[in-house]
């Protein structure tokens, strides 16, 4: 026999159409569509950012500077490669009105020249040149909307930043440039520069960051550029960000967001199989006498492989085809929705970088799932003509097909490893997939087990006995059923654990340990008034404070730190730095001895043990920390025990007194409170302290908490896709046994049966394995959920009930409604006719 002859018999059981392949095709169009559409949006957001990224960078490119202005020279060299340049300052501040109410916000103190790209949109309309100017002899203001309305302003209303009085002009509708600024503790406010002159909000030491955007002249090699002044400027602290690449946090933040939603996408493609496998060997049962009689014709196993495996790969083609142009499409005819509702830009077309990795993935999912059904097929004898020679076929393939499966699955593995960027990730979330489905199985088969025995006991109650006896006899679809839906059910069950674990760690156990305030920008000689205010208020259980300043971790061992750990966030930005004489009260050391009280000799410095093993430090390695543009060489003595996961206090990095204590900078404190003396605590300080900026720990805990239900809610998104798939394995299940079930219910009828009972019978079969796989799907969410609490959010753990309880709803629901869409055909046969048909 020819690949010819193989093919010619492919086609000709084409002809009869997609009988016993539709569930087949949706599960294959419904995971490639997922994949298809999450891989769409994260290039759309992408291509966005790309495009747009000098808008939103404000510039062609920007130099960032921690806790100082820009030099002369730098200020020059700045003046003479770019046509224009504008200095931003960002910070946070109090606003207080003269109710006496208080919000922290974040200020953007700008100049003439901004922005240089874009414009900044308020309400009423005006210039924000004209607002900034303001009126009646106040500097002018802009607030957002969310700022003015808490504290109950007004445009031509007045508040006061720091010593300062404004004049609130407009509401600020919308800047240029807000999708760089990350994640910000309060709302913000617009200013002049000039107008901060007498506020004393940037005094030296005080925490501020300025940034440099510079417009370049048109053809401006940029990275010819950036490397000018990295030579110029080696040693200045100065970070470079231009449009190439003008928001790396939001990028980053979708491309790590994308890649989850896609590995949970291949849970949807894992159910799908699931599906696949089951709708193939039902197909292929019925084809029985078809593949006896061409073995009789002559037909060889390789024969008979290929027919079959060319038909599964022509409807394969047609269901990646019809997923991919789904999901791409969707996507695109939604561009004007989805537009409107991100924060950033986006450019929605259709990308081959997403509709090849939805094939590549769906590819090998289908081939997995599909070559031991084909294995067995292929053994059917001539001798078994008329028999049902798959159900005799050996439980397992040949070796030879068992070797391919596992390369198969190996390179899956691999694949999503290589395109999520995130082997961790992708090796938590194949394991959670493979145990779920070995436990889902153990239980099926259990389930089954248990039916066939207690069937005889309950003779008496007809009903039951009836969905016991079709659970546990022969050709149950016990097993799919479980599978498909209980895979579903175990993601979104895991993700509504992980999700209802990090809301109680933010909402129930962080408060209990966390700080009530953190007071920031204190100057040495504020701090003996602000620890007499605090100390002698019997609400205040403790209080914490240290100097505090940034810097810039640039070396490590003569080497730029970004080449030894470039993915850290300790080297990715600018971190906190503290100094201290003798061992701080609640300092552990874990390896290294502290420098001791008085201690004038060469810098050294202690390093949290944690993030010092993630990087590779050890004692007696040099570490340089770039500080007001200023690098300080330091030998690392010491290991500390730093618990960042109490939001109180706690420095990376915290140097010798002698090594800082020189340098300009200002304190940091925390406050321990009851929850009903924070108002006063904030009224007075901000009254004594005009400069000091108060941020209220629970204030910013619920912008962390709204952030989750975001990230929450788009996992749910894409795990119900899962879901879904699972649902259509149902159908395909139901459909599949509606033949036994319909003889069975004339023979039912026959012997006396009412049609009550049979349904009551039908609805108790699928109650049964609903609640078992909602049962199994618990289980294994729970210990889903707390693998990733415990070993990557390092968090604790306890059950979430209510989520808990709608799995195991949903579980019973879904099969419900499965099991009772295709009970009518059983209810309405006619025995005689039925009966007659089997003889």
């Amino acid at each position: 026999m020819t690949l010819r002859i193989a093919a010619r018999f492919a086609r000709r059981e084409l002809r009869g159409g997609l009988h016993g392949f539709r569930i087949f095709l949706a599960c294959v169009i419904l995971g490639v569509a997922a994949i298809a559409a999450v891989g769409t949006i994260r290039e759309s957001i992408g291509a966005g950012l790309v495009a747009e990224g000098a808008s939103l960078l404000g510039g062609d490119a920007e130099i960032r500077l921690t806790y100082r202005f820009a030099t002369a020279p730098e200020r020059a060299w700045m003046d003479k490669v770019a046509l224009q340049t504008s200095e931003v300052v960002d910070f946070r501040s109090m606003a207080v009105t003269p109710s006496d109410e208080r919000g922290l916000t974040q200020i953007k103190a700008v100049d003439d020249a901004y922005p240089l790209i874009g414009k900044v949109t308020l309400t009423p309309d005006m210039p924000l040149e004209t607002a900034l100017q303001g009126a009646a002899g106040l500097p002018g203001a802009v607030m957002h909307p969310l700022l003015i309305d808490r504290l109950g302003l007004a445009p031509g209303d007045t508040f006061r930043l720091g010593t300062q009085d404004f004049r609130l002009m407009a509401a600020l509708t919308d800047e240029p440039d807000n999708a760089i600024d990350g994640f910000g503790l309060g709302p913000r406010t617009i200013v002049a520069t000039t107008a901060l002159e007498n506020s004393g909000l940037l005094s030296p030491g005080s925490l501020y960051k300025t940034k440099y955007r510079l417009d370049l002249p048109p053809g401006t090699d940029l990275a010819q550029t950036q490397l000018a002044l990295q030579e110029e400027f080696e040693n200045n602290g100065m970070r470079w960000r231009d449009a190439r690449n003008g928001a790396p946090g939001v990028a980053d933040f979708v491309n790590r967001l994308g890649a989850f939603l896609v590995l949970v996408g291949l849970s949807g493609l894992a159910v799908g199989g699931v599906g696949i496998s089951a709708a193939l060997r039902a197909y292929l049962a019925g084809k029985t006498e078809v593949i006896a009689t061409l073995r009789t014709l002559g037909a060889d196993q390789r024969t008979i492989f290929q027919t079959y495996f060319m038909q599964v790969g022509v409807l394969a083609l047609a269901g990646l085809v019809a997923g991919i142009a789904l999901g791409t499409g969707i996507p695109v005819l939604l561009a004007p929705l989805l537009e409107s509702r991100l924060p950033v830009p986006a450019i929605f077309r259709p990308y081959p970088g997403p509709m090849l990795e939805a094939a590549l993935y769906a590819s090998l999912t289908i081939l997995i799932f599909t070559l031991w059904p084909l294995a067995r097929a292929q053994e059917v004898r001539a001798a078994t003509l008329f028999r049902d020679a798959t159900a005799r076929a050996r439980a397992l393939p040949r070796l030879p097909f068992l070797l391919v499966t596992a390369g198969l699955i190996a390179l899956l593995l691999a694949s999503a490893s290589w395109l999520s960027g995130d082997l961790r990730l992708t090796l938590w979330t194949a394991g959670g997939i493979a145990g779920a489905l070995a436990l889902l199985a153990l239980a099926a088969l259990l389930v089954r087990l248990a039916a066939h025995r207690l069937r005889p006991r309950l003779r008496r109650k007809p009903a039951l006995s009836w969905a016991l006896g079709a659970i546990g006899g022969p050709g149950t679809t016990a097993g799919p059923v479980m599978l498909s839906l209980g895979l579903g059910l175990s993601v979104l069950a895991a993700v509504g654990q992980i999700d209802g674990n990090l809301r109680s760690a933010i909402d129930r156990d962080l408060p209990g340990k966390a700080p009530a305030f953190f007071f920031v920008d204190l100057q040495k000689d504020q701090m003996p008034g602000f620890l007499d205010r605090l100390e002698n208020d019997p609400a205040v259980s403790r209080t914490d404070r240290a100097p505090m300043m940034r810097g810039i971790l640039t070396r490590i061992n003569g080497v730029p730190a970004s080449e030894i750990a470039p993915d850290h966030w300790v080297i990715k930005g600018d971190r906190g730095i503290s100094y201290a004489d003798a061992l701080p009260d609640r300092t552990r050391i874990t390896e290294g001895a502290w420098w001791g009280k008085g201690y004038t000799g060469s810098p050294q410095v202690s390093f949290a043990a944690e993030e010092a093993a993630e990087i590779g430090l050890k004692i007696g390695d040099r570490i340089t920390v770039n500080i007001l543009g200023r690098d300080i060489t330091a030998d690392l003595t010491s290991l500390r025990a730093v618990d960042f996961s109490t939001a109180g206090m706690g420095f990376v990095m915290v140097m010798n007194a002698a090594a800082l204590e020189g340098a300009p900078h200002t304190f940091i404190a925390t406050v321990y409170a009851e929850p009903q003396a924070e108002g006063a605590i904030l009224r007075d300080i901000s009254n004594m302290y005009p400069n000091v900026t108060a941020i209220r720990v629970r204030d910013a805990l619920d912008r962390v908490s709204d952030l989750l239900a975001g990230l929450a809610s788009a996992t749910a998104w894409g795990a119900s896709v899962t879901l879904l798939t699972g649902f259509m394995v149902l159908i395909g299940a139901a459909a599949a046994d509606q033949s036994a079930r319909t003889y069975e219910a004339a023979i039912l009828k026959t012997l006396g049966a009412t049609r009550g009972r049979i349904l009551t019978s039908l609805a108790m079969r699928a109650a049964i394995l609903g609640l078992a796989a909602g049962a199994v799907a618990l289980g294994a969410g729970i210990l889903g959920g707390w693998a990733v609490s415990h070993f990557i959010m390092e968090t604790s753990f306890e059950v979430i009930w209510p989520s808990a309880l709608l799995i195991i709803l949903g579980g019973l629901v879904v099969t419900l409604l499965a099991g009772m869409a295709f009970a009518w055909g059983p209810l309405t046969a006619r025995p005689g006719q039925i009966l007659r048909a089997r003889e």
